[in-house]
């Protein structure tokens, strides 16, 4: 049968003898009795099979088992004291790390705005980021492989088992025109009036891309083109090969040469995006979920109830 871990108590007993050469001043110095602190020397010699001090008319002193353990002995208080620091930073922020997962678009403001708020208030946590799609990110935080994703999950999608989703905003679409289009110039565009546009999209299905609520609402685009890059959906709408909706997050890394323009109040998709966490979340999740927040409400003040 295997041995039964020793305590900590027992080393900790065993240093403060070794360091005093007393076992009344050890009991002193671990405000415990002379009697308890004789017990634990006495369990730990037991345990380690050998007598670790020699008694003598004053005091005691190490034997050779007690010197041979003596390092030992010190390593596990170390090491012990090194983890109940890292404890403490987690609790306090000052180390520790946290794994954050986000989709595209929201890396274009909202996750680095946070972030860098995040750094400069505790510098001494390690960040790191992946960027993917949002059925990726909350699969990651199940596992328990990221702390905190930023994602767009379906508007009646229950989070996964053991994850909480909690919500930031609703992000409103722009339309993406080139320079010369005739609506460039306009505050704000119908979708009506763009029915009869070739319409840029990233995936066939128009239910699983940005257009999802307005088909819900009974829009159907006309569309050709696929693309499912940024640059190339982009590129062909400056090119003049068609238009395509782009977050409100990411517009303002839309390049020059592409107008955008509002949508209709009464036409405007709406994408929900979420913090998603597990359901106890750790301190340092917690903390850049606020952060998140008071972001998202500088981007899009109010976001929409």
């Amino acid at each position: 049968m295997a041995a039964m871990p020793v305590s900590h108590g027992l080393y900790e007993a065993f240093l403060a003898v070794a360091r005093t050469g007393s076992l009344t001043a050890a009991a002193h110095a671990l405000g415990y009795t002379q009697s308890a602190v004789s017990r634990q020397v006495q369990a730990l010699e037991e345990e380690m099979g050998a007598e670790l001090f020699e008694r003598l008319p004053r005091g005691v002193r190490l034997t050779e088992a007690g010197r041979v353990l003596l390092p030992h002995a010190e390593a596990v208080r170390d090491r012990l004291a090194a983890a109940r620091a890292e404890l403490a930073s987690l609790r306090t922020l000052d180390g520790g790390l946290l794994r954050l997962g986000a989709f595209s678009s929201a890396t274009a403001s909202l996750v680095p705005r946070a972030q860098a708020a995040f750094r400069e208030r505790h510098p001494g946590v390690v960040v790191t980021r992946v960027e993917g799609p949002s059925v990726k990110h909350l699969g990651l935080v199940v596992a328990g492989e990221e702390d905190l994703a930023v994602v767009s999950p379906a508007p009646a999608a229950a989070p996964p088992p053991g994850v909480a989703l909690h919500r930031l905003l609703d992000e409103p679409m722009l339309v993406a025109l080139e320079q010369g289009h005739p609506y460039a110039r306009r505050r704000a565009v119908r979708l009506a009036e763009l029915a009869d546009e070739e319409w840029i999209v990233g995936n066939e299905r128009l239910e699983d891309t940005l257009f999802r609520p307005a088909v819900a609402a009974g829009f159907r685009p006309r569309t050709g083109l696929l693309a499912h890059d940024w640059i190339a959906k982009l590129g062909a709408v400056a090119a003049g090969l068609g238009v395509t909706l782009v977050p409100a997050l990411a517009a303002a890394s839309v390049r020059r040469d592409v107008a955008l323009v509002t949508i209709h109040p009464d036409d405007v998709p709406y994408r929900r995006i979420c913090a998603a966490t597990p359901t106890t979340p750790t301190v340092a999740a917690t903390a850049f979920l606020g952060l998140l927040r008071e972001t998202a409400e500088e981007l899009i003040p109010s976001g929409r109830s």
